[in-house]
C-alpha cells in the first residue's frame, strides 16, 4: 500500500536523464533562441523602410531644420540653391529688405509684449503717471536708452528694428502720453 501511495505523488521526470533533458529545453535553450534573435536582428546591412540608398536616408534624416545667411539678396539666393532650399512663396521677396516699420507697426511686433501689460516695471502705453519722468528726460534719451536696453528690456526691445525705426516706436509711445 505504501508503494503505491508513493507512485501518485511522483511527477512527469522519473529518470536523470529525462531531468537533464528537461533542463536543457527549460533553461538552455532559449538563451541560444534569444541569442539567434539578437544575432538576425542586429547583422546585415538592413536599408530604411522604403530607401533605395540607406547614406542618403540617413543624411535627410539628420540633415539641419534651416541655415542663417547674412548677405545681400543675391547672396542669399546663391545659398538657397547651394542647399536646396526653396525660394519664399512670394517670389523671393522674404530674403530682400523689407520697408521701415511705422512707430505704431513697431510698437505693436515688439514693443507690445512688455508695454501693454507693464511687466517687468516698463511703462504701460497711454500711463501718464508711470511715462512722466520718462518724457522729461527727451526724446533722444528716451531712443537711445531703447537702442542700448534698460533694466528689463533687451537693447532695441528684442527687435532688429533700424535705430530710426526705434524712434518711430518712442515717438508713438510718447504721443499716447501727450
Amino acid at each position: 500500500m505504501s508503494d503505491h501511495a508513493h507512485d501518485s505523488h511522483t511527477g512527469p521526470i522519473k529518470t536523470p536523464a529525462q531531468l537533464l533533458w528537461t533542463s536543457f529545453f527549460s533553461f538552455v535553450a532559449p538563451i541560444f533562441i534569444i541569442i539567434g534573435l539578437v544575432y538576425y536582428v542586429t547583422s546585415g546591412d538592413k536599408p530604411a523602410a522604403g530607401a533605395v540608398d540607406p547614406e542618403l536616408a540617413t543624411a535627410q534624416r539628420i540633415q539641419r531644420v534651416g541655415t542663417v545667411v547674412l548677405g545681400d539678396a543675391a547672396t542669399i539666393a546663391a545659398a538657397m540653391a547651394a542647399s536646396g532650399a526653396a525660394p519664399a512663396a512670394d517670389g523671393g521677396a522674404a530674403a530682400a529688405p523689407t520697408a521701415a516699420l511705422s512707430g505704431e507697426a513697431l510698437y505693436n511686433k515688439a514693443c507690445v509684449a512688455c508695454h501693454a501689460a507693464g511687466v517687468a516695471g516698463a511703462p504701460k502705453l497711454g500711463d501718464k503717471t508711470a511715462w512722466g519722468p520718462r518724457v522729461g528726460s527727451g526724446l533722444e534719451a528716451l531712443t537711445a536708452s531703447v537702442i542700448n536696453g534698460k533694466g528689463a528690456m533687451p537693447p532695441k526691445g528684442g527687435s532688429t528694428a533700424s535705430d530710426a525705426e526705434i524712434q518711430s516706436a518712442v515717438e508713438f509711445m510718447l504721443a499716447a502720453v501727450k
